[in-house]
């Protein structure tokens, strides 16, 4: 019997979850191992598995001469800051919607939803005449404003899911402390919600991180390109550097990675907290 356990814990469930880890990352694996290769073995037949010899010289091409430093510098300029204004308005959003209770809550969350149905695309054309009339094509400020915007709706539903696990006698110690609701949430609140602030800063940081097309769309200027666009430029017409160009993959895919890593125990325990409704 306790063969047989054995034999259905590896068929219906060892097996299945190898391979389905293994098709999810060879991509990576093969990205790594193409930008570790010389220039003339990534073509070269039969495929090798493995970089010989393995070199560096790609990652040096994609930072120093393809321009990926200052690529690099402007998505974590824009991700930055639109995930800071992300969190903070989505704080007290989901403070509100938490704590008060008004006319037309329900409708209003409705439309913060529906917001997450429009397509991105269909707001180019607007957004692109507004952003001209008001001077900021070519600035890093435009993709930061439609960042934010956009992640304001789904990260303060987020909080809301995260402040409504938080006890509200806590703040009531507060207010018989002489806090006022301000003073309450910073002091109070915030300190308890640190995993639900890390889930939605590091969901909207790797959204603003990823984003292409408003990028490509409101940005012209080499010079303040972000790394989407800078990797979709290193496609050229007759010739591509798939050493190059699998080195800024990696370029762009190690933030993410680093930081899912230091925040995994708050993102898990966040977003365990935002499911739940208490």
């Amino acid at each position: 019997m306790k063969a047989r356990k054995w034999k259905d814990l590896i068929i219906y469930r060892l097996v299945p979850l190898t391979a389905f880890v293994g098709f999810i990352c060879f991509p990576f694996y093969w990205t790594l191992v193409t930008s570790l290769k010389v220039e003339g073995d990534i073509i070269k037949r039969p495929v090798r598995y493995l970089p010989d010899p393995a070199t560096a010289m790609n990652y040096v091409t994609a930072w120093r001469d393809v321009g990926f430093s200052q690529y690099f510098l402007n998505s974590l300029l824009v991700s930055a800051v639109a995930c800071l204004m992300t969190v903070a308005s989505a704080l007290l959003v989901g403070y509100a919607l938490s704590r008060f209770k008004f006319k037309g809550k329900q409708p209003f969350m409705l439309v913060l939803l529906c917001t997450q149905f429009i397509p991105s695309a269909m707001l180019i054309i607007p957004l692109f005449i507004t952003f001209s009339k008001l001077h900021l094509i070519n600035n890093h400020w435009s993709l930061i404003l439609v960042y934010t915007t956009f992640q304001i709706p789904f990260s303060s539903i987020m909080m809301k899911g995260f402040v409504e696990k938080i006890p509200y006698h806590l703040e009531e110690a507060a207010y018989v402390d002489g806090c006022s609701r301000f003073q309450a949430l910073v002091k109070v609140v915030l300190p308890v919600l640190t995993p639900g602030v890390v889930a939605c800063a590091s969901f909207s940081f790797i959204s603003c991180w990823n984003e292409f097309l408003f990028a490509l769309m409101f940005v012209n200027n080499t010079k303040k390109f972000t790394i989407p666009v800078g990797l979709s430029f290193m496609q050229g017409q007759f010739d591509i550097n798939y050493g190059a160009l699998a080195a800024g993959s990696m370029i762009a895919l190690a933030p993410a990675i680093l930081m899912f890593i230091y925040v995994q125990k708050y993102l898990v325990g966040g977003l365990t907290a935002g499911a739940v409704k208490g």
